[in-house]
């Protein structure tokens, strides 16, 4: 590990391997700094499929999916410095703690892949005592796939997310007797595909507008009192029920990695996310932001995607070629909940697409984009659903003003 590079790109996931090979395969001089072990992030513990189909155009795990990445980005002129932490980053500069080492490395730019990390317990205010066998569902996860270690024999799960959907059918499979997933939302937040496979294929009851009141227990988790939420999502009187488990299992959410960065550049008021432009750089000239720290993914295709465009991004603005313009804001109607981006560079030839998530399930609807009252793109949806990433392209030529996302 030298002292000096074109690109370094904090964190090891899917995005950023894929940042550190667009931006190697564009001549930079590039290094990942990783605090785990090995290259792959989440994905080493996701022995599951559902992984590639966009990237690889195949069907892998999630293991397969950051072995391929890994041994590619081995096999390219990319150094690698694994149980790395990065606690400073700043325009040119990323301070490292490494096993006796202390360093400051000089970066013409840096892509920030650092990931995200499970809310907890704590975080979700769950009432109760703090007995055993209360986890987050990454972190059951890993106790299988790692150390073929089952967290209980009766289990609740509290939340719906993809990862918490995955494992009450990772667990079934484990012999472990999955009572209940529990949502506190209308509908669930994964996609359907796996709520068809994870929980009708078994038979496990999903309730929504459902949340826990109260985790019985002192030394383990003895059982648990649920109720039906109002439209404020607080527990309604007189439908509270008790279920005995010996488990409970949070899937509540991912809270983006981003205070390496937070007090530094802009966020979005409405969600406290980084506000970046169509080549992910944020308010930090020279500094790009991808995956799940920018925003949470619901493939490890997409966040791999823009990971390439932070890369190759990244790479153009070290060699003093990436074209930066006057910006147009992208706005959206309440439809919307965010986009990425959140502003684009004008006077540029070629396109873009912007993503983003919908508040709401839709059938049968038109996504459409105005800039000086007049629609520039439009793409019709059979079905837009909140699990799901959608988007859209936009060709530079035809953004006269800020843009606006609408659902109609």
């Amino acid at each position: 590990m030298k002292s000096e590079y074109d690109v370094v790109v904090i964190g090891g996931g899917p995005s950023g391997m894929a940042a550190a090979l667009e931006a190697c395969n564009n001549g930079s001089e590039t290094l990942i700094i990783e605090k785990d072990e090995q290259l792959g992030g989440i994905l080493n513990q996701c022995i599951h499929n559902g992984f590639g189909l966009k990237y690889f155009k195949e069907e892998l795990t999630g293991t397969e999916y950051a072995c391929r990445l890994a041994k590619e980005v081995k096999k390219n002129k990319i150094d690698i410095s694994l149980k790395t932490f990065a606690y400073q980053a700043s325009h040119g500069q990323v301070c490292i703690l490494k096993k006796g080492l202390r360093k400051t490395i000089n970066a013409k730019a840096i892509v920030l892949a650092s990931g995200s990390r499970e809310r907890t317990a704590g975080q979700i205010l769950l009432t109760g005592s703090r007995p055993a066998g209360i986890y987050t569902a990454g972190l059951v996860q890993k106790m299988i796939s790692f150390y073929n270690l089952k967290p209980g024999k009766k289990v609740i799960i509290l939340g719906s997310g993809d990862i918490g959907l995955i494992m009450a059918r990772r667990l079934t499979f484990e012999g472990v007797k999955v009572l209940m997933v529990l949502e506190i939302m209308e509908g669930s937040g994964g996609l359907k595909r796996n709520i068809v496979q994870c929980l009708n294929d078994f038979n496990i009851p999903l309730l929504t507008r459902h949340t826990i009141t109260k985790v019985v227990g002192e030394d383990r988790v003895e059982g648990v009192y649920f109720a039906q939420v109002d439209d404020n999502l607080q527990p309604i009187k007189n439908t509270e029920k008790f279920i005995e488990c010996d488990t409970v299992i949070l899937s509540v959410g991912l809270i983006p990695e981003k205070e390496l960065l937070s007090n530094q550049v802009e966020l979005s008021q409405k969600n406290s996310s980084f506000i970046v432009d169509e080549n992910r750089e944020c308010s930090l000239k020279g500094i790009f932001v991808s995956g799940n720290v920018l925003h949470i993914h619901d493939l490890a295709d997409n966040a791999t995607e823009e990971g390439k465009i932070a890369g190759l991004s990244a790479s153009n603005y070290a060699k003093g070629k990436l074209e930066s313009s006057e910006k147009v804001n992208i706005l959206f109607s309440d439809k919307i909940s965010y986009t990425i981006p959140q502003r684009a560079n004008l006077n540029k030839d070629g396109s873009f697409v912007v993503y983003f998530r919908s508040t709401e399930n839709y059938l049968r609807k038109t996504i459409i984009v105005k800039s000086n009252d007049k629609t520039i793109a439009q793409k019709f949806c059979v079905a837009i659903n909140t699990g799901e990433m959608q988007e859209i392209m936009i060709d530079y030529k035809d953004i006269k003003s800020d843009l606006i996302l609408d659902i109609i």
